[in-house]
């Protein structure tokens, strides 16, 4: 799992290649969405814009985990699958455009029996 793959044996300047080689995305893709130079990721990951968006992907994740117990599927989910009621539009690219709290909010309809 992602959230295991960065914990405390990986230091804190690694931990945005870390989540990158977990979802398999280039580090370029990765600060594109994050909106941050790509060298920000080696250079200077303790970035508060880096972080944050880091830790927004982690909560989709965690959000979409509590209903798939396969996180493999978890993570192709949220890189490659266009959700229909966001403008088909990846989990990954809601996330860039700061709509983490809708995407959570869907998941969790979807777990309390909502179908849509």
């Amino acid at each position: 799992m992602v959230f295991w793959a960065v914990q405390s044996t990986v230091s804190t300047s690694m931990i945005g290649q870390r989540v990158a080689e977990a979802l398999s995305l280039p580090l370029q893709e990765l600060a594109t969405t994050a909106g941050v130079h790509r060298n920000t990721i080696r250079s200077h990951p303790e970035s508060p814009k880096l972080q944050h968006y880091l830790r927004e992907m982690l909560r989709v994740m965690s959000a979409a985990s509590a209903s798939q117990s396969d996180f493999n599927r978890v993570l192709f989910w949220f890189k490659n699958v266009p959700i229909s009621s966001f403008n088909h539009k990846t989990a990954l690219q809601l996330i860039a455009e700061g709509r983490t709290d809708d995407i959570v909010a869907y998941l969790e309809s979807i777990q309390s029996g909502y179908v849509g």
